[in-house]
């Protein structure tokens, strides 16, 4: 019994290892990434942006962009990073510390290459591996140190620990050179340059002098070796496009989300030093609108978006932000005509459909409601939208509609990985819409799926 605690114990300090050194992945992200401490954000321009950097390049990959979930992180570091199923994780600290579209979408191009060259499942296995062999050393040195060989005992326990760090280690710097190729390729095969991925990894090579605390997690999780820039740098300047310039939309774009980000998640106060009143770039005017509006300022948020709103009529996320700014600042008539707009500008893109669902739902009149319904469901078959379903059950209660209400909390609950609370509400569903319907389907799907296996 003790010795079977003892390797489930030593299972768990590898395992620890395993995960000190692997931090640009999250090979076992098994549960949603918010109850895994990871703070998801949603915003459509930002998403946007990213898919139309990642598409390109994870078609140079062979990979299907329909299969890969992009997911926004609220976090000033500057950091990215892919998870089983496909998924790709960027802060927003990476977003608003790079210089620009080619050092964004060099990072994108050398996380595919972990995507693409299945390294979360290698390192998985590289890992289980060792892995016996380390717990053999560990549970030597334990025997050791029971039989009085305390000094012995302990060399075995730190020098296995000690092998397995090394290992892994030089797995992880195997990997990520290869990604470095790898990515490299993507982007010429898209017909981009690889500069921005070169500069971003320079500057990475450089924080390598600073200190551990003071290093971005992305520097820390990407060791660059003098050996593996050199091997980019080669791989990437033989490339046709190499000189190729970011296209001036795709910066501006670019400089929008920036801004955006700037203004939604900056105290105000620094949004207006960034960003003085004498700056009257339209990026100034958009940060500066969504910092005044969350000082509300109403009036003054909507006089800085007013020539945005001339100079960018066709852009539908200037509007969107129009309609969060009337919509949270209690302007319902307003938002949804804001909201109308931006959803007749883009139709396909989901998040805006989340929007204006919303505001149609806030009226409160059957008629507009029922309208609002048509709009989330669009929202939520966009994905993994737990707001969608949210506002849905929402929806269907002002309508009456106790059972479609409850399906759609369970769908909440479900994309959010809460299986028990999720199970519930399927129960309730269940009672309340007609057997065999397509809706009491869905809620039997949720409500018959296993309880997550307990971990401890």
């Amino acid at each position: 019994m003790v010795f079977s605690s003892s390797i489930k114990g030593f299972r768990a300090a590898i395992q620890g290892v395993a995960l000190a050194v692997a931090l640009s992945f999250c090979a076992l992200l098994a549960a949603p990434a918010e109850a895994q401490g990871i703070r998801i954000v949603s915003d459509a321009e930002t998403e946007a942006m990213l898919r139309e950097y990642s598409d390109p390049l994870l078609r140079a990959a062979g990979i299907d962009p329909a299969a890969v979930k992009i997911h926004l992180v609220n976090d000033r570091n500057l950091n990215a990073f892919v998870a089983g199923g496909q998924q790709m994780f960027f802060h927003t600290g990476l977003i608003t510390t790079v210089n620009s579209p080619g050092e964004l979408m060099g990072v994108i191009a050398h996380e595919i290459g972990h995507m693409s060259g299945g390294h979360l499942v290698k390192r998985r296995e590289e890992f289980e591996n060792m892995s016996m062999p380390v717990m053999a050393s560990m549970i030597l040195g334990v025997g050791a140190i029971a039989a009085g060989a305390g000094d012995a005992g302990m060399a075995l326990i730190m020098g296995s620990q000690h092998l397995a760090t090394r290992s892994l280690l030089a797995f992880t710097r195997e990997q990520e050179a290869s990604a470095d190729q790898a990515g490299a390729t993507f982007l010429q095969r898209a017909g981009l340059s690889g500069k921005g991925m070169l500069d971003l990894f320079a500057s990475m090579r450089d924080q390598e002098l600073l200190s551990a605390n003071r290093q971005d997690p992305y520097a820390r999780s990407h060791p660059m070796s003098g050996a593996r820039y050199s091997a980019l740098e080669a791989r990437v300047k033989e490339s046709p496009y190499y000189d190729k310039p970011d296209p001036p939309e795709r910066v501006h774009t670019f400089k929008m989300v920036q801004a955006k980000i700037y203004g939604f998640l900056d105290d105000p106060n620094v949004v207006f030093r960034r960003y003085p009143a004498s700056d009257t770039s339209p990026y100034a005017h958009y940060a500066r609108s969504v910092a005044y509006h969350r000082t509300g300022q109403l009036d003054r948020a909507m006089t800085e978006l007013a020539p945005l709103l001339e100079q960018e009529p066709k852009n539908p996320y200037v509007r969107e932000v129009q309609g969060q700014i009337y919509f949270e600042s209690g302007q319902v008539e307003d938002a949804i005509t804001s909201y109308s707009e931006a959803v007749r500008l883009k139709p396909q893109d989901h998040q805006l459909h989340l929007g204006y669902g919303r505001a149609l739902a806030a009226r409160g009149d059957r008629e507009t409601t029922e309208k609002a319904i048509a709009h989330l469901n669009t929202a939520a078959s966009g994905g993994n939208q737990p707001y969608a379903y949210y506002q849905l059950s929402i929806a269907y209660g002002q309508l009456d509609n106790i059972g479609m209400a409850e399906l759609s909390t369970a769908q909440y609950y479900d994309s959010l990985g809460r299986v028990q609370q999720a199970k519930a509400h399927a129960d309730r569903a269940m009672r309340q819409l007609a057997k065999g319907s397509p809706e009491w389907l869905r809620a039997q799907d949720i409500a018959m799926q296993p309880n997550p296996e307990r971990r401890g």
